[in-house]
């Protein structure tokens, strides 16, 4: 039996311009992403109680965060015009089809994470402590 390792390849066969994986990260990579997401996943929900959800995150940095996910189409903002305004948010469609997802990714770091865990903590005793 040949290996499949023995081929040579003569062109690459994954790309970033074309990986389905790779444009997903695009999206989700940002470690605030999923964090937004969580805090929209029971309805709409105003910016304040959004930022008071999410521990550590900046006023900055939630609002870079939301603008993306309203751009790539999973986030709904709706301004209500009052003094001052009142601004909520909400996931779309899209946005609450990627719950399914990262429920699951967040079931699999709970099953495994540990498992991680210690094996960083053995490659670092066996590459870094001397």
């Amino acid at each position: 039996m040949k290996s499949p390792y023995s081929a040579k390849i003569v062109q690459p066969d994954i790309s970033l311009s074309i990986c389905g994986y790779s444009k997903v990260l695009e999206i989700v990579s940002n470690k605030w992403t999923a964090l937004v997401v969580y805090a929209m996943e029971d309805g709409v929900i105003r910016y304040g109680e959004i930022r008071r959800r999410i521990e550590g995150i900046s006023k900055k940095m939630l609002t870079q965060t939301l603008r993306q996910l309203e751009r790539n189409g999973l986030v709904k903002r709706v301004i209500t015009p009052s003094v001052p305004p009142i601004v909520e948010y909400s996931l779309t469609r899209l946005g609450e089809s990627l719950l399914g997802p990262m429920r699951v990714l967040n079931q699999w770091t709970k099953e495994n994470y540990s498992l991680v865990e210690q094996a960083r903590a053995s490659y670092d005793q066996a590459y870094y402590e001397e």
